[in-house]
């Protein structure tokens, strides 16, 4: 009796900490979001000088606690899998890691303790609360659009690179260096910040001839910021049809966010019986 104690304990602790599908995992889950948001808020108001001077030890206090808690976070996620060094490994462990270590370098090196804004990067795990993993297929059609698109967005960013040094040089021969510009490269900085249509103001064309020229191009500016947009549009489109296609070939494919206890892999389908990664059983007792 005895014997089984500890395994029970082990997989309650595992379902408790890598499980969003159940209601203490998702209790754990989102407890563990307000502590990561509100660590980042500590580091913010921190970095803010009226604050830290008037609250610098409760401040400090606070990271330190949320850093402990942290702390013993990590370690019940390495002794809730069979193999730790997995966890360590994987994505997840990393980022965990990342933002647990901050704090305690800061006793070491100055300065440190602001690298905990890395805890923003575990928000990550907003996604197998919400069960977003499901719709991750939207971002892949996206990310599939650009590569599509890359060889048209390069020509013709090349072609834009072309003319801003053409129209830099013809501002530079038109305005001088009386009215600011005073060299090619800064009259072709000039032409990009007015094609992109961002206009710092640092440098104005005078003339009647370069404020002319500087229409055109600020008229241009607003063609070419369309025409990227226009190519990718083109392509998310035509991923989009043909990933809708593909579902509905294969028809909806609902996963859940039940993990491995072997390899920590996630996102099976639901009622699965082994993991599809290392074929280890989801429902296997962890021993």
């Amino acid at each position: 009796m005895n014997d089984r104690k500890p395994k029970q304990w082990r997989i309650k602790l595992h379902e408790v900490i890598y499980e969003a599908d159940t209601p203490a995992g998702k209790l754990f889950d989102v407890v563990l979001l307000i502590f990561i948001i509100a660590s980042i808020i500590l580091v913010m108001l921190e970095s803010v000088k009226s604050v830290d001077a008037k609250y610098h030890t409760l401040l400090n206090l606070g990271e330190w606690v949320v850093t402990i808690l942290f702390t013993l976070e990590y370690i019940a996620r390495l002794i809730a899998v069979k193999k730790p060094m997995k966890y360590v490994t994987s994505f997840y462990g990393i980022i965990d890691f990342l933002s647990t270590i901050p704090k305690y370098l800061s006793l070491i090196f100055a300065g440190t303790h602001a690298l905990v804004a890395l805890r923003a990067l575990r928000l990550l795990r907003v996604f197998r609360i919400l069960k977003l993993a499901r719709y991750l297929g939207a971002s892949n059609t996206l990310v599939t659009a650009i590569k599509s698109s890359r060889a048209k967005i390069s020509i013709f960013l090349f072609a834009v690179v072309i003319l801003s040094i053409i129209l830099g040089t013809i501002m530079y021969m038109v305005e001088g260096e009386e009215n600011g510009f005073t060299n090619i490269p800064k009259s072709v900085y000039w032409c990009i910040v007015t094609l992109t249509t961002v206009g710092y103001g640092d440098i104005a064309p005078q003339t009647p001839l370069g404020q002319f020229i500087a229409s055109v191009i600020m008229i241009m500016g607003y063609g070419i910021i369309a025409v990227p947009t226009g190519i990718v549009s083109a392509e998310y489109t035509r991923s989009s049809n043909a990933e809708d296609k593909k579902n509905k070939a294969n028809k909806t494919i609902h996963l859940n966010s039940q993990s491995c206890s072997n390899c920590l892999t996630e996102n099976h389908k639901d009622n699965a019986e082994f993991c599809y990664q290392c074929g280890e059983s989801l429902h296997k007792k962890i021993t």
